[in-house]
């Protein structure tokens, strides 16, 4: 959808969803441009996923998924590097043209799954919420497993 408020390139109009920032930058005209909001979005996603490269803990493919559909909307260029990026792009690719799970993070997943429960359990939830957690989680790793490598 092309909005006319926005000049983009050579005063072609740029699409709302997508500026063209490879060659020129637009100037919205419009209140209420959410392309900043998308921008810091990815940002703050790509930093989750690069802690997550190096945390055990923290999922990287997920927050790298976020920040690229965010940038996919608001940067093309940082959108371009994070797929390109030798450590961050391939698991967006496999995951993207596979929905495939690396053999490490499998490992981590389903190793970390059961000590959340067990610190679920530990921090004194009740029988109930214990197991309705231990469900879900068992769920997850279910849904983990299915996933190629």
């Amino acid at each position: 959808m092309i909005h006319p408020a926005l000049h983009g390139c050579d005063d072609r109009p740029c699409p709302t969803d997508l500026c063209c920032y490879g060659e020129c930058q637009c100037s919205p005209s419009q209140p209420g441009d959410r392309r900043g909001a998308l921008r810091a979005l990815g940002l703050a996603a790509t930093a989750l996923g690069m802690a997550g490269v190096v945390l055990p803990i923290v999922p990287a493919t997920p927050f790298l998924l976020i920040a690229v559909w965010a940038f996919a909307r608001s940067s093309p260029r940082l959108e371009t590097w994070l797929r390109a990026h030798p450590r961050l792009g391939p698991p967006l690719r496999a995951w993207e043209e596979r929905r495939a799970i690396p053999r490490g993070a499998k490992a981590v997943a389903l190793g970390s799954l059961p000590l959340s429960g067990l610190m679920i359990h530990a921090a004194g939830a009740g029988l109930a919420v214990t197991a309705a957690a231990g469900l879900a989680l068992a769920c997850v790793g279910g849904w983990i497993l299915t996933r190629p490598s």
